[in-house]
């Protein structure tokens, strides 16, 4: 028999380093990792989220450019200067969960 651990909901909140990685790479330019990680880093500490540190960060985001790429959704190109990271088409229907807001439909009578 197998036993289920932990809860059927999470309380995770949305994931702010895939919604900074997608807005960073949904322009038209390329980028290396560091810059790329540079850019993402600053735009979450203007938004206060940063926890565990920049290393953490890093390996954090890491990890979800290379989820992504994993998906199609980022093209990388190796070259010998290194490698470059840019967002596809299929970037744009990635939808992160903060920016979902809710319609007020009229009332019918």
């Amino acid at each position: 028999m197998a036993t289920q651990f932990g809860g059927g909901t999470s309380r995770r909140g949305p994931d702010l380093i895939t919604e900074e990685l997608v807005a960073v790479l949904s322009g038209t330019s390329s980028f290396e990792f560091k810059p790329l990680f540079d850019i993402v880093y600053a735009n979450l500490r203007a938004r206060k989220p940063v926890s565990g540190g920049e290393e953490m960060m890093r390996l954090r985001a890491y990890e979800k450019l290379q989820s992504l790429v994993s998906q199609g959704m980022v093209k990388k190109t190796i070259t010998k200067a290194g490698k470059h990271y840019k967002g596809l088409a299929s970037l744009a229907s990635f939808v992160p969960f903060t920016a979902f807001v809710p319609t007020v439909l009229p009332a019918t009578i």
